[in-house]
């Protein structure tokens, strides 16, 4: 993958905040969401992981909140897929990965996090949107913005 720089980068808890009506409800995510839809952000950049997590916890919410399959697979190819450039790591960085989750202590299901951690980075994104901060504190080091949602919304207005 090409060192290309991309403005942003969105994870798993933005994508299904913004697409999906959950409680309590993320109008930033949401907000995120329709600028995307708009144009008003470019394209910005997701990893496939994401889109996967996607699909697997949009079916499998509390029954009030879950998707169909049906309605998950066409979520995922309208709202992500069509929109997203929706990236992998690169197959030189695998190796590199599992050393850096060994040298942070990264163990059990982080290392999922950190996988689209990685991703993000080598994607060249300049800012990651997440409602996880911390799961990406990793990418800090290479002067990444991490923002939540709400940390975020605000600079759309400047994008109007």
């Amino acid at each position: 993958m090409a060192a290309v720089k991309r403005s942003l980068f969105l994870d798993t808890s933005v994508l299904l905040a913004g697409v999906i009506e959950l409680h309590p409800p993320n109008p930033h995510a949401h907000a995120i969401m329709e600028a995307i839809a708009q144009g008003r952000l470019g394209r910005p950049a997701t990893a496939f992981h994401c889109c996967l997590e996607f699909y697997s916890v949009a079916t499998r919410l509390p029954v009030e909140y879950r998707l169909s399959v049906g309605d998950a697979e066409r979520l995922v190819q309208e709202e992500l897929l069509a929109r997203f450039e929706v990236l992998d790591l690169p197959a030189g960085n695998r190796r590199a990965l599992f050393a850096l989750a060994a040298s942070d202590v990264v163990a059990g299901g982080r290392v999922y996090d950190l996988h689209i951690a990685e991703v993000a980075r080598a994607s060249g994104a300049a800012v990651v949107l997440t409602e996880n901060r911390r799961h990406f504190a990793s990418v800090l080091r290479y002067g990444m913005t991490v923002l939540t949602a709400a940390e975020f919304a605000p600079r759309l207005a400047r994008r109007r």
